[in-house]
């Protein structure tokens, strides 16, 4: 009895520490991207005088010399955002400024893997978000979404495909997109195929799921409900008050996903918001919501209708903060985790998938699943594993990637917490222009079908670079 007491008491306590953390995070992002705001229009005022006429030419000229070449699309994970939510902040640490043509979409920050997919593809291509009339009846939600007027690449088929850049659960979306554009599932694009994603690169990418589900709060036994007291269950309650309420210029600058499920007040009303808080309705009742996708079992079962292709250039960054001392797993550079992830590294660690519960798949071993970096587990980024495993190659220098193949997954595995090469790009310092550096050299420089492609300010005669 007084050991249930203390164990109750130590889960209470986790519980208080961890909400903390992420609630002062989350304030800590919010009110850098609202005084970069106030500082930015700030600076309009005082200075909007002095533009240089002359500059705009010049942005009209780069824009033509970029016009043949292919997007490189950065696609966030978890509670990330794309361009134009909070402000003038970047998820990917201003990133997007290396290269002449990079897209970074907003997509549903807690939405499924499948719904923001389905949302990164009319966002590139234009139109209405369909979801598909059967996932929207079985989810209980709109079949249609938000409208993209023009899509910003209108023009993207097999002849003009794109490349991926996915971090954390961005990595998985780009590979059911893929798979979709295989299976022609976008109702009036018949033409689709998997070609038209050229390249597919992971940036700690949650291809086979992650052991922190579980201590956030999802239960080991099913991977999709959850524990009815954990630090998810009051993400629930805080989510569907946000959506709840409506507050449309909060809304503006930063939108979990969900109006496809109508739970505002206008439409939802009291009885909605109750239904919502009780489990009764909406994303967290259905599990079309991205946490199911990121246990052992939901990414088991994602992956096993998901393909390596053949004719596609696939890399993976795996990323760890641990290290394996005298047989123990430990957490690594402490000085370099950041906090929020510091606890969960240890936890993650330490991991031990319960006896009285069946393993996730036959084979499965705890030692495997305790290196991690905070928030996913290092063997799950590496490349697809589960239900089987995908060709792979592991790479110690991106040197080792200037002669490369198809249809398989090179990785590497780096150094760093999940959130490293995200948001603050001064945590990384120089290795975050180093990772990003080679990225996008290798997308512009080494990954090409037909003919490499003619870079700004490169003559046709010239042939490209080899070197990175």
């Amino acid at each position: 009895m007084i050991k249930l007491w203390m164990m109750t008491c130590l889960q209470l306590a986790e519980l208080f520490v961890s909400t903390i953390v992420h609630l002062l995070y989350g304030f800590y992002i919010f009110s850098s991207a609202v005084a970069g705001d106030i500082l930015l229009t700030v600076n309009d005022y005082l200075f909007k005088s002095n533009v240089d006429f002359n500059d705009v030419g010049e942005t009209g000229q780069n824009q033509t010399n970029v016009e043949g070449l292919p997007p490189i699309v950065l696609v966030h994970g978890i509670f990330g955002f794309g361009k134009g939510r909070l402000g003038g902040l970047s998820y990917f640490g201003g990133a997007e400024k290396k290269d002449e043509r990079v897209l970074v979409p907003d997509l549903g920050s807690l939405t499924s893997i499948y719904d923001r997919a389905r949302e990164l593809f009319y966002y590139l291509k234009g139109g209405r978000v369909d979801f598909g009339e059967e996932h929207s009846e079985a989810c209980g939600h709109s079949r249609f979404g938000r409208e993209y007027e023009r899509g910003q690449y209108p023009e993207w088929d097999e002849d003009h495909p794109i490349h991926f850049v996915g971090h954390s659960a961005g990595a998985q979306v780009v590979r059911v997109l893929q798979q979709m554009l295989a299976d022609k599932a976008f109702e009036g694009f018949e033409e689709t195929n998997e070609s038209w994603i050229l390249s597919v690169t992971s940036l700690s990418g949650a291809f086979n799921g992650t052991t922190r589900t579980y201590f956030d709060g999802m239960r080991t036994d099913d991977g999709i409900s959850m524990k009815p007291i954990c630090l998810l269950q009051l993400c629930r309650i805080g989510v569907i008050m946000y959506d709840w309420m409506d507050i449309s210029w909060l809304k503006t600058y930063y939108n979990f996903g969900f109006d496809h499920f109508n739970i505002s007040w206008k439409k939802a009303g009291v009885r909605g918001l109750v239904d919502c808080l009780m489990g009764n309705a909406g994303p967290f009742a259905s599990g079309d919501w991205i946490l199911p996708d990121l246990t052992i079992q939901g990414s088991t079962s994602l992956n096993s209708n998901l393909k390596t292709f053949p004719n596609t250039f696939y890399f993976s960054y795996a990323t760890k903060r641990t290290r394996r001392v005298m047989g123990m797993t430990i957490p690594s550079g402490v000085l370099g985790i950041h906090p929020m992830l510091f606890l969960r590294v240890f936890q993650m660690s330490q991991w031990r998938f319960p006896q009285d519960v069946s393993p996730p798949y036959k084979g499965y071993r705890d030692e495997e699943w305790q290196e991690n970096d905070g928030a996913l587990n290092t063997v799950s980024m590496t490349h697809p594993r589960l239900p089987v495993e995908h060709p792979n190659q592991f790479i110690r220098s991106d040197s080792e990637c200037q002669t490369l193949q198809p249809g398989i997954w090179y990785y590497k595995i780096v150094e760093a917490d999940h959130i490293m090469f995200i948001v603050n790009r001064e945590r990384a310092g120089v290795q975050f222009d180093l990772i990003y550096d080679s990225i996008f050299q290798r997308c512009r420089k080494h990954v090409f079908r037909k003919i490499p492609q003619t870079l700004p300010n490169q003559s046709l005669s010239s042939p490209p670079s080899l070197t990175q």
